[in-house]
């Protein structure tokens, strides 16, 4: 186990059911683990309340994000955009998002995706507030859409980053940041990460563990119900960092500074 030092994890979705019996303890385990601030993830505008909520609960612990996921944009209204306007108002919302393109599962039509991820776009451009980006088989898409916002868009990450070295490459020439979770600790599918990460300049390079998603198949002992929570990511800290070849506390540390420059805490 690691001795405790300041890790921030981007992307928790803390307001999962999942964490409904056992919140405060998962809070205390990520804290007594080094994970010192979590960046909650909004999904929706029902869960982006929520988590905003959850943030004033643990100030300067907790900050939040507001947005729609793809996979919810068929929820989308003509208020959606008034109502996450309103919601990044608030200090504690840090981001706008989560929000982008997901063209493997389809929960939502590919063009109604596309119309509510550039409405944020367009929103993160107007407030200049990060935004916390999801893509699944939709790069050149995605690409698409943000390319028509150059000139005024404000710094994005690209959250679970899992893609390929032409990807990635295509994402750090625009200036993206990427988030890298606990899908390179996966053997079976995540080993191509343990290459690609080395390639991320460390001031564009978080970590996050998308909790309770996508646990690290590696970790032991494994939790017997295979949720994933924060104060695992000091495991992914050691996969990163063993990969890149430098020191767990020189990735934490950087990586804390990029997360602190980038959502401005």
């Amino acid at each position: 186990m690691l001795s405790p030092m300041e890790l921030i994890d981007i992307g928790v979705n803390l307001d999962h059911r999942s964490f409904d019996h056992d919140r405060a303890e998962v809070i205390k385990r990520a804290i007594s683990a080094g994970v010192g601030i979590m960046v909650l993830t909004g999904t929706n505008l029902k869960s982006s309340q929520t988590v905003l909520q959850l943030a004033k609960r643990y100030p300067k612990v907790f900050y939040s994000t507001a947005g729609v996921h793809p996979h919810n944009a068929r929820q989308c209204d003509a208020n959606t955009i008034q109502v996450l306007k309103e919601l990044a108002q608030n200090s504690e919302v840090v981001a706008i998002g989560e929000c982008g393109l997901d063209y493997n599962r389809d929960f939502s039509p590919r063009p109604v995706q596309d119309r509510w991820f550039e409405a944020q776009v367009e929103l993160a451009c107007e407030l200049q507030m990060p935004l916390f980006l999801h893509e699944r088989d939709a790069h050149f898409r995605l690409v698409e859409i943000l390319g028509k916002y150059k000139s005024s868009l404000p710094p994005s990450v690209v959250h679970c980053f899992t893609g390929t070295g032409e990807e990635l490459e295509a994402y750090l020439e625009m200036g993206l940041y990427i988030g890298i979770t606990g899908w390179i600790c996966d053997e079976r599918r995540g080993l191509h990460l343990r290459e690609l990460v080395k390639r991320i300049p460390l001031d564009k390079l978080m970590l996050e563990t998308d909790a309770p998603f996508l646990t690290p198949r590696d970790l032991i002992p494994r939790p017997k119900d295979g949720r994933n929570e924060p104060s695992f990511l000091p495991h992914v800290l050691q996969t990163v960092a063993r990969s890149i070849g430098k020191s767990a506390g020189e990735i934490a540390r950087a990586t804390t500074a990029t997360a602190r420059s980038f959502f401005q805490l």
